[in-house]
């Protein structure tokens, strides 16, 4: 069997409440491509009736494919295995509560026609979501930006197209704790923006709270720079002036103007301030420590459950003998 045209990976968790809504979009969408094309489900370990739901839409169309987890494994976990059993020759990444468009896949496959390997999808403008996680995620993805030493696009999420020579570049990329968005961005080629309204959830609750945010955000510091620890350094030669400063300070302040100072108050304040540097920057080193810890295990990224439309196997036809990607030409 060739390869589709055109993969649609859509992970899911928790989304029975929007599934119905999902479905009914995507065949509209799929009737006005025009396209060979497959969608390959990646159901998250949900607790609802996701899986069951699936299992009766990939009985209603063989063009959807389901890979199920053994448990939840994360989003960008579940975005690399619908990647690994994507075959399409162009892959779309795009969630499953509406908020990326459909319809907008479209022009990004335009884009892919004129010779772009990532096409990806900058937000206009946002609906529904609060002030707060307006504001955080433009500061975070800005202060990203400028922390890592390749060029990441900004006001930009998953939803994105990419060539098959690009999805096989990242299925060589086995780090544990995955940041895709970076990933993407390090990998290269020639990389476009499509402008597109982002809308509220179509229904459900948001898979993202603040808990998930804030691991989400030191996943993707953490794999793409090492500033945090060389900011505990420069941080270190600061203290460490300071306290050479305030030791000449105490000396002459001695020698010089015998002045009798008890310093309880100066002692406690100074030992404290170290204390909270030093836990502060072993806090940072652990980050990393533990992230080696994690990534030299070896384990598994997933593990699937279920597989449904599909060979339990991903397809590796494009992967040489040693299980790498071969070099793009």
């Amino acid at each position: 069997m060739g390869r589709p045209t055109l993969s649609l990976v859509i992970p899911v968790f928790n989304e029975e409440a929007v599934l119905p809504m999902l479905h009914e979009r995507v065949q509209s969408f799929l009737a006005s491509l025009g396209l060979p094309a497959e969608v390959v489900f990646v159901n998250d370990g949900s607790k609802d009736r996701t899986f069951e739901m699936l299992q009766e839409l990939a009985k209603s169309d063989r063009r959807y494919k389901v890979v199920s987890f053994a448990r939840n494994f994360g989003h960008q976990v579940a975005i690399t295995a619908g990647l690994d059993y994507a075959r399409g020759e162009a892959v779309v990444v795009m969630d499953a509560d509406l908020q990326d468009p459909p319809e907008v896949v479209l022009q990004m496959v335009a884009k892919w026609r004129e010779g772009f390997d990532v096409v990806y999808g900058r937000r206009h403008h946002r609906e529904s979501e609060t002030w707060f996680k307006l504001v955080t995620a433009k500061i975070f993805y800005r202060c990203f930006a400028a922390m890592v030493p390749i060029e990441v696009p900004l006001d930009t999420g998953d939803f994105r197209l990419m060539s098959r020579r690009v999805v096989v570049a990242l299925r060589a990329l086995k780090e544990t704790h995955r940041f895709v968005r970076g990933m993407v961005a390090w990998i290269g080629f020639k990389q476009t923006a499509v402008l597109y309204d982002r809308a509220g959830r179509a229904a459900g609750e948001t898979k993202y709270p603040l808990k998930k945010m804030l691991k989400f955000a030191a996943d993707g510091i953490t794999s793409f720079s090492i500033l945090p620890l060389r900011a505990s350094s420069y941080l270190g030669l600061f203290i460490s002036f300071v306290s050479v400063v305030m030791a000449i300070w105490a000396m002459v302040a001695h020698f010089v103007y015998h002045a009798t100072v008890p310093g309880w108050t100066a002692s406690i304040v100074t030992t404290s301030l170290l204390a909270a540097v030093q836990l502060v920057m072993i806090g940072i080193l652990g980050e990393y420590v533990g992230r080696i810890y994690e990534q030299v295990k070896g384990r598994p990224l997933y593990l699937v459950g279920d597989v449904l439309n599909m060979p339990r196997q991903p397809d590796n036809d494009d992967l040489d003998d040693d299980g790498d990607a071969p070099a793009a030409p």
